[in-house]
């Protein structure tokens, strides 16, 4: 380190002879030296700059050349008397029928064809956190009750005052702007940003991660979209999932059980994102969004930086990080007149739930507190509507009576009065009439490793005969299709 000693030298020549101060290789020696700090700065700067780049996993190159390709939408223009803006940000996220660049083939084997109606096929608030820990998901029902503020019609041109409409007719009228001034009218979330997917760019996205993997504890066929899927876990591809989350005819729920498996999606899609390595690789990170992105329109202000911001994010995210539920429901068919059925938000408990959104409150509160507790599997009976008779199958006292209490701590019908089995069983067995077997099933997910045995003439009494490998009944969930607001349910709950 030269550059110290020189410094308490120059007092020791000032007072020399005139004729020795101007010695010229003095100054030129030490001008040159102090520039090295700048330098070592720049550097500092361009590592950290990288360091924060890497460790999104995102190079700031490979996004903004992505940027070019996104289709704009002025969603916000002339927007007046908008909500107060909240902390974290907010993503209107629509999904619409747009289906101009599926194939033919697609279209045949996927069920495709018709004319599109340009209208949203699914509607959903994304709130990430402002610590950016975590997202809250909220499906809005396209044919809730909304109330239209005055607009004029995109396609006539006619003016009109405020009136009464299903909330997907917003975009129909008057496009993402309409849509996004009817939602923050009737939820009081200012929207940040703006994000319109349609049929190619879902397909895309899923092919490009190699497909998500969902879990269905019924099977599912609608003749609709030609989905047919046992129960069981599947890997969908493309097409498959997107007959997976267009369905509306595998149940009596419609629509709210149709959002009921799209969240379910999302939460895998989720998963599959942060566990696939996608985010920690800038090449296959381009990949991905450049299939999202080839047929997407958002808004002007949703450029790079907002996409490195959510791949920083989502780096850090997983299953247990998102959290997901549906504006709750008052009334499931309101009439209006000239409209028809609509759904009727409960006016309470949704501004409950959207002033979380405002505030950024995690809306599971209790259970962010919990410990690791596994999360109940979902199964397609209620379980208080399941009769169950235990019966103790092995030599252990008191296994009967502690195995019926388990099975009605967690919600069956149990009798209440174990007995003992006939003969003892080393795995524990569910007898159950054929006509019950959805029953039979649910039970069963509530006893890991049992058996299933028919017995044709049983009756709706089910059995259980407790063997020697039981340890635990498992917790379960029983999710009625018909009331979406009634729980708020993690990633981590719903994924296989």
């Amino acid at each position: 380190m030269p550059s110290p000693p020189r410094s308490p030298a120059r007092p020791q020549r000032r007072p020399q002879p005139p004729r020795r101060v101007p010695r010229p290789p003095e100054r030129p020696v030490r001008s040159v030296r102090p520039p090295r700090r700048p330098r070592w700065a720049m550097r500092a700067v361009t590592t950290l700059s990288v360091v924060v780049l890497a460790s999104a996993g995102i190079g700031h190159a490979v996004v903004s050349s992505l940027d070019a390709g996104i289709a704009r939408i002025d969603a916000f223009k002339d927007m007046k008397n908008r909500p107060r803006g909240g902390h974290g940000m907010n993503v209107l996220l629509v999904g619409t029928d747009g289906r101009d660049k599926v194939s033919e083939r697609d279209r045949r084997a996927f069920r495709l064809g018709g004319q599109p109606c340009h209208c949203t096929d699914t509607m959903m608030i994304v709130h990430i956190a402002e610590d950016r820990e975590r997202a809250t998901v909220v499906s809005l029902p396209r044919d809730s009750y909304a109330e239209m503020p005055a607009h004029t019609d995109q396609n006539s041109g006619r003016r009109h005052d405020p009136h009464p409409v299903r909330l997907n007719a917003a975009y129909a009228e008057g496009g993402p702007q309409l849509t996004i001034r009817t939602v923050e009218n009737m939820t009081h979330v200012k929207i940040d940003h703006y994000l319109e997917v349609d049929f190619t760019s879902f397909m895309r996205t899923v092919d490009v991660l190699g497909g998500v993997e969902v879990c269905t504890p019924t099977p599912l066929k609608d003749r609709y979209t030609g989905l047919d899927l046992a129960a069981g876990a599947h890997t969908l591809r493309g097409g498959q999932a997107l007959q997976y989350v267009r369905a509306r005819h595998v149940d009596g729920a419609s629509d709210l059980g149709r959002m009921k498996r799209q969240q379910r999606f999302l939460a895998a899609l989720i998963d599959r994102t942060t566990s696939s390595g996608v985010l920690l690789n800038p090449m296959r990170f381009r990949d991905v969004t450049r299939a999202v992105l080839g047929s997407v329109r958002a808004d002007a202000g949703f450029g790079t930086d907002e996409l490195l911001d959510l791949g920083r994010a989502m780096r850090n995210f997983s299953p247990s990080s998102s959290e997901f539920t549906t504006v709750p429901i008052g009334q499931l068919n309101y009439r209006v007149k000239g409209i028809g059925s609509t759904l009727k938000w409960d006016p309470a408990k949704a501004e409950k739930l959207f002033a979380a959104v405002r505030d950024d409150k995690p809306l599971a509160q209790d259970r962010a507190r919990r410990s690791k507790v596994p999360a109940p599997v979902p199964v397609e009976v209620a379980p208080d509507t399941i009769r169950v008779q235990v019966a103790n199958g092995t030599g252990t006292v008191g296994l009967g009576k502690r195995v019926d209490a388990a099975l009605a701590a967690t919600g069956f019908a149990t009798t209440h009065r174990p007995v003992t089995a006939p003969a003892h069983v080393p795995r524990t067995l569910v007898f159950y009439d054929p006509r019950w077997d959805r029953s039979a099933r649910s039970l069963a997910a509530a006893l890991p490793g049992s058996e299933l045995r028919a017995v044709p003439g049983q009756g709706p009494l089910l059995k259980v005969t407790a063997g020697a490998d039981f340890k635990d009944v498992r917790r379960v969930r029983f999710d009625d299709p018909s009331r979406p607001e009634q729980s708020v349910l993690r990633g981590n709950e719903v994924v296989c």
